[in-house]
């Protein structure tokens, strides 16, 4: 574990991935080996509202990864005491193209870089790519966050949000937090077990989640073949043991389930001036954790989930987020409030 040994516990954690990025923009421009990973944008996104709470960060990184990140994430004001280096390389890169400033898509690199006349970046040598791959149901892999990842400072914290890791890391974690004492525990799901082969493995996931926040897409996949219906959806998901389900429908906003009122929301996405999507799911995470322990109350946490995801659409960069101006969450938290729709 890395440390930043004088900061007091963290109230809220952060589980996810730290990753190497490296993307093409829509104007064909190369970005190579940036600080990125759903964990980072997660943290931002929730860093936004709570400037001065400890926030814990829990992930997995080889002694291969850039400790210059791991000390700009420390000079931040994220405790990284969580992020456990280990003694071997392992591989985090993570290759994604902007074929427009609205659609993003993952492939082989090489055919990428090629089409711009452009050669292989030699850190992208061996790269593969693999979308569609099913996550494991029955072994850790070396990335797999585990109960002795967590370390004693974090086991005093009440909140923790999930990012997309793997099956094995979500049926496992969520009850090791709830055993620890936290008590609102939300859950973004990885893309690789949201798929009809997964149907039966799912439940155990959702049982005692205060939320769970998945992308449409993922949550369409699940459901294939059985229904196309969202708010079929969400309650079908939510009778598994879930209080709130969130769908994330991009610039299309939130669609929100109570499952103890069986009320529904609806929320338009914040008018962004879009400039880059990298991360804006994960920075909705991070701020509807934010907003529901500031308040209780899921829409008011999907508003601030709302207005993370835009602020960091508006950048590029990790912490692009954290500099903007002090106020403008909040200003457009009380714009955003007025579109809300009870449906």
């Amino acid at each position: 574990m890395t440390n930043n040994q004088a900061l007091p516990s963290p109230t809220h954690i952060l589980a996810g991935k730290l990753c190497r990025d490296y993307f093409i923009t829509p104007q064909g421009e190369p970005v190579l080996d940036v600080l990125g990973g759903n964990l980072t944008y997660a943290a931002v996104g929730l860093k936004i509202w709570d400037s001065e709470q400890p926030i814990g960060l829990l992930s997995r990184v080889g002694i291969d990864y850039p400790q210059l990140w791991l000390d700009d994430l420390a000079q931040k004001g994220f405790d990284i005491r969580g992020v456990n280096v280990l003694p071997e390389p392992l591989d985090v890169r993570n290759f994604y193209v902007y074929t427009d400033k609205v659609t993003r898509v993952t492939g082989n690199p090489i055919a990428y870089f090629s089409r711009l006349g452009l050669p292989l970046p030699k850190a992208l040598l061996g790269y593969k790519d693999s979308p569609r791959a099913l996550d494991n149901r029955t072994s850790l892999a070396q990335g797999s966050l585990r109960r002795a990842d967590l370390p004693e400072p974090y086991t005093g914290a009440i909140a923790v949000h999930i990012c997309p890791i793997d099956y094995m890391t979500h049926s496992l974690m969520p009850a090791v937090f709830r055993q620890e004492g936290l008590t609102t525990v939300t859950l973004d799901p990885n893309p690789g077990y949201m798929n009809a082969n997964f149907w039966n493995d799912v439940p155990t996931i959702l049982t005692g989640l205060t939320a769970f926040i998945p992308a449409e897409e993922d949550i369409r996949n699940l459901f294939e073949g059985r229904s196309d219906d969202l708010w079929e959806m969400a309650e079908a998901v939510a009778a598994y043991g879930c209080e709130f389900v969130v769908i994330k429908r991009g610039e299309r906003g939130q669609l929100l389930y109570d499952a103890a009122s069986k009320t529904r929301w609806e929320v338009p996405a914040y008018p962004a001036g879009l400039v880059n999507l990298t991360g804006v799911g994960d920075a909705f995470c991070g701020g509807f954790l934010a907003g529901y322990r500031h308040t209780y109350d899921p829409v008011e946490g999907m508003l601030y989930g709302n207005i993370s995801a835009a602020i960091v659409s508006e950048g590029s960069g990790a912490f692009f987020a954290l500099d903007v101006l002090p106020g403008l969450a909040r200003a457009r938290l009380d714009s955003l409030r007025q579109a809300i729709r009870k449906l």
